[in-house]
């Protein structure tokens, strides 16, 4: 099978929100509502969410402010946020018992945090429900690698000095099932620290032991980009994902092989770089496992120029919500 994509093309795929100023950036906001704490944005929501939350009992909600003219809404309007946690937990558990959207099908009963300004927790919400409220989601990426000598290059027809470890997604997996991952990559719960999600994440996912995960992973940045979810995501397409991922690498000497664990990875390929591009161009990643690869080989020089530059843009995108992503 061709390359069907370009790696400026698996950029786009992911960060798939319109950029502010363009024409289809305008046109999208018309059509939705922005999110607010204490008149902080905080997050996208399609119209459809909100005549679904509009339609839950005041009892459960609280009060919903609402402005059609600037097309805003603040809520939960409580003064604590276990108040306002509480609101956003029992609206989400009132829809997901009133089947009100197909992405509660995959309730983790794991918590993500919501930030204001200053990177103040603001309120929690159940980790499927996020992105109906399209605000800032966290988690971590692991890249692993394992260094080549010149005669192993040879041996393995490349020209580059590493190998990357490139799991496969378990096919019952809700989201993405089957496609192809970053050697370890987990969601950031509400109260845990980027680093301790990363050896947890380890060690589930990859059997890595922690000793080696905590004195070698390094932490090379963040990734951030703005998703519209389509279909392989599994549940509502069309909903707003802003996401920072925090990036890793860790050189794997040869003793040491990542192995499932926790049934949500099929396998894991010790790839070349040309494997590795040659797979991405055929769509086989998840999308924000794709850029993150991308990220990886335009660090270490195997993308460079004009193409690895407008990458890098793409995948530093200024978030428009605060919390602690640092752009």
């Amino acid at each position: 099978m061709a390359r069907t994509k370009s790696n400026l093309e698996l950029a786009e795929e992911c960060d798939s929100f319109p950029y502010p100023g363009t024409e289809s950036h305008t046109a999208l906001l018309s059509t939705t509502y922005t999110l607010l704490h204490d008149s902080v944005p905080i997050g996208y929501i399609l119209e459809s969410v909100f005549n679904a939350l509009a339609k839950v009992p005041i009892r459960i909600k609280g009060e919903l402010e609402v402005s059609r003219k600037d097309r805003t809404i603040t809520w939960p309007i409580f003064p604590t946020e276990q108040e306002r946690s509480k609101a956003v937990a029992a609206t989400c558990q009132y829809w997901r018992e009133n089947k009100t959207f197909e992405v509660l099908a995959g309730w983790r009963n794991e918590l993500y945090a919501v930030y204001t300004e200053k990177n103040k927790l603001i309120w929690n919400v159940e980790r499927s429900a996020s992105c109906l409220f399209g605000v800032v989601t966290y988690g971590i990426h692991m890249s692993c690698y394992t260094l080549l000598s010149e005669e192993e290059k040879e041996e393995n027809g490349t020209k580059h000095g590493f190998k990357l470890w490139i799991p496969r997604r378990a096919k019952n997996k809700q989201t993405y099932g089957g496609m192809l991952d970053n050697t370890v990559a987990g969601g950031i719960a509400s109260g845990e620290e980027p680093f301790d999600t990363l050896v947890r994440e380890a060690d589930e996912e990859a059997s890595l032991p922690a000793e080696h995960v905590r004195g070698h992973a390094k932490d090379v940045g963040t990734v951030t980009y703005i998703h519209i979810r389509e279909a392989r995501a599994g549940g509502e397409s069309g909903v707003i994902q802003p996401e920072c991922e925090y990036v890793y690498d860790l050189e794997l000497p040869q003793g040491i092989v990542p192995k499932p664990q926790d049934g949500e990875v099929e396998c894991f390929y010790l790839w070349t770089v040309e494997e590795c591009l040659e797979t991405l161009g055929k769509g086989e990643f998840k999308p924000n496992c794709a850029v993150v690869v991308l990220d990886f080989l335009v660090r270490w020089g195997v993308i460079v120029g004009e193409e690895g530059k407008e990458i890098e843009r793409r995948l530093h995108r200024k978030l428009e919500f605060p919390g602690p992503h640092g752009t």
